[in-house]
C-alpha cells in the first residue's frame, strides 16, 4: 500500500501546532537584556470555587484534605482549606511580596475578589496586574457558547468594579473551552491569553484573522503539585525544581532569552513552611543580573513593541 501522512480531523477549536518558533528560535531581548522574565502568578480563587453554599451541589478540590467525602454531603474541611488562603495565606504572600517589592499578576476569579474586597484593595494599591481568572474557577468547557460569552462579561465588569481595572489578560481554570479562544477575540480588549502550556516564550495565532498573542503559562513550577499525590514531597523539592528551571534558563538566555512562569495559591503558597521556600527563592533569583521580575501584561505590551512581526 503507499503510506498517507497522518492528518488530524476537522474539529472545532485552535488548530495544534508541534513546531512553534522552531529549532533556531529568534534572540529575544527583554528589558535591561535580561536573561529570564520571571512572572509570578497568584492564583486567587478562593470563594468562588464550587460548593454547597454556592448551589453547586459539590465540592471542591486542589486541596490538602486527602479525604474525599461524597458530594452530596457539604464538606466543612475543603470549606475551611479554601478560607485559610483568603483570609491567611494571601496575606503573608502579600508581606512577601512587598518585603521585595515584586510586580506579579493575579490570576483572579471575579467573586473571589468580591467576597473579599481587601484583596482587591492590596491588587490596586501595589499595582499588580488583574488577569481574569473566570467570573468564577469554573469548568468552562461545561458551558454553552453563550453561557461563556455571558460568564466573561460579567467577569470583566465584576473585576472594573472590584479592581478599578478592565482586564486585559485571561487565563481559564486548569484549560479552556473550544471555543474561549474566540470568544476572548470576539469581545476584544484583551492583549493576550495564557491558556497554553507549550512554549517557553510568548506566541501569536490567527483566531479568525486577527493575531491574538498567547503568553504561556506553567505546571511544572506550580505548587499545585502539593496538593496532589505524587507530587512536592516537601518545600524543598519546590524550590529546588524552581532554581533547576531557573539555572537551565538562565544560561540559555545568555544567547537565547527566555520566560518563566510561576504558579502560587494562597492556600497553599501561604502555608509558613511553603513561604519559606519561595523566599529562598526569591532570594536566590536577586542575586543574578539580568533577571527581569514583571508582570505577565508587561510582558505581553513588549512583545507587541518589540516582536510584532513574529506572525505567522
Amino acid at each position: 500500500m503507499t503510506y498517507q501522512p497522518m492528518r488530524d480531523i476537522d474539529t472545532p477549536g485552535p488548530k495544534r501546532d508541534f513546531i512553534g518558533h522552531g529549532r533556531h528560535a529568534p534572540r529575544v531581548r527583554w528589558p535591561g537584556d535580561a536573561r529570564v522574565a520571571i512572572s509570578i502568578v497568584l492564583n486567587y480563587e478562593e470563594g468562588s470555587e464550587y460548593s454547597h453554599p454556592a448551589g453547586d451541589k459539590r465540592n471542591d478540590g486542589l486541596q490538602e484534605v486527602i479525604y474525599t467525602m461524597d458530594p452530596q454531603y457539604r464538606d466543612l474541611a475543603v470549606e475551611s482549606v479554601f478560607e485559610y488562603g483568603s483570609r491567611a495565606g494571601v496575606w503573608r504572600l502579600e508581606r512577601l511580596l512587598s518585603e521585595y517589592r515584586l510586580p506579579i499578576t493575579f490570576y483572579a476569579c471575579a467573586v473571589a475578589l468580591e467576597r473579599n474586597p481587601e484583596v482587591a484593595a492590596w491588587l490596586r494599591e501595589a499595582n499588580h496586574e488583574p488577569c481574569c481568572h473566570g467570573w468564577r474557577w469554573e469548568e468552562v468547557w461545561r458551558l454553552s457558547r453563550t453561557e461563556e460569552m455571558d460568564h466573561i462579561r460579567m467577569a470583566i465588569e465584576s473585576m472594573k468594579q472590584t479592581t478599578g481595572m478592565r482586564p486585559e489578560g485571561w487565563y481559564c481554570r486548569y484549560g479552556p473551552s473550544v471555543n474561549t479562544r474566540e470568544l476572548l477575540v470576539e469581545e476584544g480588549g484583551f492583549v493576550y491569553d495564557s491558556d497554553a502550556y507549550n512554549d517557553d516564550l510568548p506566541y501569536y495565532v490567527d483566531v479568525k484573522g486577527k493575531q491574538q498573542l498567547i503568553v504561556p503559562y506553567s505546571f511544572t513550577y506550580n505548587d499545585g503539585k502539593f496538593g496532589l499525590l505524587p507530587g512536592y514531597g516537601s518545600p524543598s523539592d519546590f524550590v529546588d525544581t524552581l532554581k533547576r528551571g531557573f539555572d537551565e534558563l538562565y544560561a540559555e538566555g545568555a544567547t537565547h532569552p527566555k520566560m518563566m512562569s510561576i504558579g502560587l495559591h494562597p492556600r497553599l503558597i501561604g502555608q509558613a513552611t511553603r513561604i519559606n521556600a519561595l523566599r529562598e527563592f526569591i532570594e536566590y533569583a536577586l542575586g543574578k543580573e539580568k533577571v527581569w521580575f514583571t508582570r505577565r501584561i508587561d510582558i505581553a505590551k513588549w512583545w507587541h513593541a518589540n516582536h510584532a512581526s513574529w506572525t505567522k
